[in-house]
């Protein structure tokens, strides 16, 4: 049985089919999701989608491509939020420098801390987004020792994964590990060892090979599981889904 601990379904995308698509997932070995939310609206329907399906769990936060109006409010909403029966974690929250549209590298950083602040003082592990702020992300969780999470899609280097591994974080391996440039993810597959892999899909994006060019969805997860089981000597797929499996229900306490 496979966890999706990274999808959107609250996208627009799955708009004219979310309920048929949600609701096959079961029949195709996906037990468990969980759905982040990139700003409050889509954060409250991450929480909606969760009370509506049984296996699909919530994140809620302020994504940094999101957060250029970020408020006292949207915080407060947030920490209401928190409280809701199946919000797990904080997120996807962090840094994005990779568009020169995006809000100011200083504005992310303090929307981003606030959020870690609020992780360390509800006790909620965190899924954080880095694209292109490797050295500015790490700096930022590593102030804040309590904290436990994932880093989501993780693309930094080998040498960063073993410094967050060192400290109990986990990674989150998507569909680019099974693309044919995918060096640098299989060097950081080296050095992670198999309870601390996550796997995601970051539906409705990055789909794996062999469904590049089509909307990505939970079912496609088997095409990652057998990518990251060769990488680490897994005998099939099936059994480096049930370990990311129990390492999904452990990071975010689900029973």
């Amino acid at each position: 049985m496979y966890f999706d601990t990274h999808a959107h379904y609250d996208d627009a995308r799955f708009d004219a089919d979310r309920d048929a698509v949600l609701s096959a997932m079961p029949t195709h070995g996906v037990s468990l999701i969980l759905n982040p939310g990139c700003t409050v609206e889509s954060s409250q329907e991450a929480i909606t989608l969760a009370a509506r399906y049984p296996f699909v769990y919530a994140a809620v936060g302020i994504h940094p491509e999101n957060c250029a109006e970020a408020s006292d409010t949207d915080f407060a909403a947030l920490r209401t939020l928190c409280a809701a029966e199946k919000a797990v974690a904080i997120g996807e929250i962090g840094l994005d420098y990779h568009w020169a549209e995006n809000p100011p590298r200083a504005w992310q950083q303090q929307v981003f801390r606030r959020q870690l602040e609020l992780a360390v003082e509800l006790d909620l592990p965190v899924i954080v987004h880095d694209r292109d702020a490797h050295g500015d992300c790490l700096a930022t969780v590593l102030d804040y020792p309590a904290l436990r999470g994932v880093f989501h899609c993780f693309s930094g280097s080998a040498e960063m994964a073993a410094e967050l591994l060192s400290r109990g974080w986990y990674l989150g391996f998507d569909g680019p590990v099974t693309y044919k440039n995918a060096k640098k993810a299989l060097e950081v597959l080296s050095v992670t060892p198999p309870e601390r892999i996550l796997l995601e899909t970051d539906s409705p994006y990055l789909p794996p090979v062999p469904h590049r060019g089509e909307r990505n969805d939970s079912r496609y997860l088997p095409h990652i599981a057998a990518a990251v089981a060769a990488a680490k000597g897994f005998p099939d797929a099936d059994t480096l889904a049930a370990a990311a499996l129990e390492n999904g229900k452990r990071l975010f306490g689900i029973a």
